[in-house]
This record gives C-alpha cells, sequence and structure tokens, in this order.
C-alpha cells in the first residue's frame, strides 16, 4: 500500500512539475491582490482593466508564464514607474518547446492566438488603458505573428512593443510586419546569431538582462506618449 501511495504521490508531483514548467498552470486565484511580478502573472486575466496593460511572452522552457528574467523585470519596471496598483500583468500560456522554434512563423499557433486574444480584449474591453507588449526570443516570434496579423482596430490600440533576442529579426525585415516603425524596438545583442536568422543558441543570447533598461525607458515613453 506505501509502494503505491508512494508512486502515486510521485506522479501528482511530476504531472505538477511540468505544468508549472511549460506554463499552462495558472496558481493565481482571482481573489489574490495585486503585487509586484515573479514567475507568473495572470492580473489582466483576472483583474481586468487598469491604466496599463503589459502582455508578454517568454522565451523557451522559461518557468510559468512570465519566465524569471525579461518579463518579471520589465513587469515590475512599470510598475515602479506607474505604481503597482495601476498596471495589470498577464503572460502568454503557451508550450514553449525547443521544437516549436520550428513552426511556421517562430512559434506554436496556440500561444499565437492566446496573443491575439489576449491584445484584442485588452483593446476592446479597456478604452481607457495603456497596452503594451514584449517578448524574448521564441516569445518575440509570437509577438510578431500575433501582432501582424490583428486587426487596425486593435493595433492602433497598442502603445509600443519591445522585443528581445528576436527570432524573426531577418525575416521580418527588423520590424513587425503591418505595425508602425516608431513604435517597435528590437533589441539584439552583437553576436547573437538568432537575430540574424540562425537558430543557433549562443551564449550572449542569454545576456539581456542589461538591456532591460532600453526596453523599459522606451514601452514607457510611449505609453506617456499615447496619454498625451
Amino acid at each position: 500500500m506505501e509502494g503505491f501511495l508512494s508512486r502515486q504521490l510521485f506522479t501528482l508531483l511530476s504531472m505538477w512539475l511540468l505544468l508549472t514548467t511549460f506554463g499552462y498552470a495558472a496558481p493565481i486565484p482571482p481573489e489574490k491582490r495585486q503585487e509586484w511580478t515573479s514567475m507568473w502573472s495572470e492580473e489582466f486575466r483576472y483583474m481586468g482593466c487598469k491604466p496599463v496593460i503589459f502582455i508578454f511572452a517568454r522565451e523557451t522552457i522559461a518557468p510559468g508564464n512570465m519566465g524569471i528574467t525579461i518579463g518579471p523585470s520589465l513587469s515590475n519596471g512599470l510598475k515602479s514607474y506607474f505604481g503597482v496598483q495601476n498596471v495589470a500583468t498577464q503572460g502568454v500560456n503557451y508550450l514553449g518547446l525547443i521544437e516549436t522554434n520550428y513552426s511556421p512563423g517562430g512559434g506554436p499557433p496556440v500561444g499565437i492566438l492566446e496573443m491575439q486574444n489576449l491584445l484584442t480584449q485588452a483593446a476592446t474591453y479597456c478604452p481607457q488603458s495603456r497596452i503594451v507588449a514584449a517578448g524574448y526570443s521564441q516569445g518575440a516570434a509570437i509577438t510578431h505573428r500575433a501582432i501582424e496579423m490583428l486587426p487596425d482596430t486593435v493595433k492602433n490600440r497598442i502603445a509600443g512593443v519591445v522585443t528581445f533576442g528576436d527570432t524573426q529579426t531577418l525575416q521580418d525585415g527588423g520590424r513587425i510586419r503591418g505595425y508602425p516603425l516608431d513604435r517597435t524596438l528590437i533589441i539584439c545583442n552583437p553576436g547573437d546569431v538568432i537575430c540574424a536568422g540562425y537558430m543557433w543558441v549562443v551564449p550572449v543570447h542569454f545576456y539581456y538582462m542589461q538591456r532591460v533598461p532600453e526596453g523599459l525607458a522606451f514601452l514607457i515613453g510611449r505609453i506617456l506618449s499615447a496619454v498625451a
């Protein structure tokens, strides 16, 4: 009996680890108050409209739906500037596997659709909110594909977009197709060959934290411009 219970416990723990690693669990309950961002954020889904709405697509095999580097850092930078209670951060829930980088467009259709739906909901139901978005690595590809297929009525509501280690930089000509260049910032480290169209991960691809202030300043500037 003890052996059976141990196996059951091991199975449950394994399932929990798989879900939390690949971003399909949503452990933030609706009643949870708004707070600083860690690897999970479901604030827009659970709390609705805020003055600023931030949608983020994380990198490959990053934990939660925000990862633990670029996503939380950008979110907390926005919260530091505009106030914790004034920013609703939402991670894109998708299964970011290594092989999904090779999907048409650079990311899985489910993730692309998820980000499209989030941006559309924000634009439709939150007319007073300023909406910004970002993505890192595979998440950058999802950001490209999601935004380029949105109707202009939704694109026009997105104040600014920043990507890091963007796997679609070369393919899309250094921009997000159909979205204004002056509202787009693509950040690529020198020597990061992923930005040149090669699906090779080299060490500089993991060194984007030092570029977060650059991306954050751009998003803050775009939000303030949209308010003016």
